[in-house]
């Protein structure tokens, strides 16, 4: 919660709580702001400003964040393709799947894939909890996919920068 606004009420946090949980459960269902504010009885720009007091990010990067850390999980537990899990967390398109997924994890899914298998053995896994074991693997979502971009061209614009005044020294 953000220091400047006060605790969202009881009766409200229990509103977010319940399209949270909604969001959670169901990752791969399309999740506009309108349909979340109706399952609260809110209006649109009420929940959207509760919910990113109350947890930290806009729903729209909390439900990013939940279909990443999905499909995460699916490439180090399964041999499903590529497609398939982009299809099965939600996305339509396995450009805009793959892109997303590269912004914010920093690889593509198959380069995350033998990370994740490399790094953590099933034998490993067995006797851990899965909210931590999901906790673990979260990703930070804290800046928008698009100032992730920006960021990353800013920083390459940089660097030619400098090769190029190198250069001409």
């Amino acid at each position: 919660m953000s220091a400047d606004r006060p605790a969202p009420s009881p009766a409200l946090l229990r509103r977010l709580l319940r399209a949270r949980d909604r969001m959670d459960a169901a990752s791969e269902e399309a999740w506009p702001v309108q349909r979340l504010a109706d399952l609260c009885g809110l209006t649109e720009a009420y929940f959207a400003r509760a919910f990113k007091s109350a947890f930290g990010l806009p729903p729209h990067r909390y439900l990013l964040s939940r279909r990443i850390e999905r499909a995460c999980a699916l490439l180090r537990d399964t041999e499903l393709s590529i497609t398939e899990i982009a299809l099965r967390t939600g996305w339509d398109s396995l450009g805009t799947f793959g892109r997303t997924f590269r912004d914010i994890t920093g690889s593509h899914p198959a380069a995350v894939r033998e990370q994740l298998r490399r790094e953590t053995p099933v034998q490993a896994l067995a006797g851990m909890p899965l909210c931590h074991l999901m906790a673990a693997h979260r990703p930070d979502l804290r800046s928008a996919v698009s100032e992730k971009r920006r960021q990353a061209a800013a920083a390459t614009t940089a660097t030619s920068d400098t090769h190029s005044d190198k250069e001409l020294t």
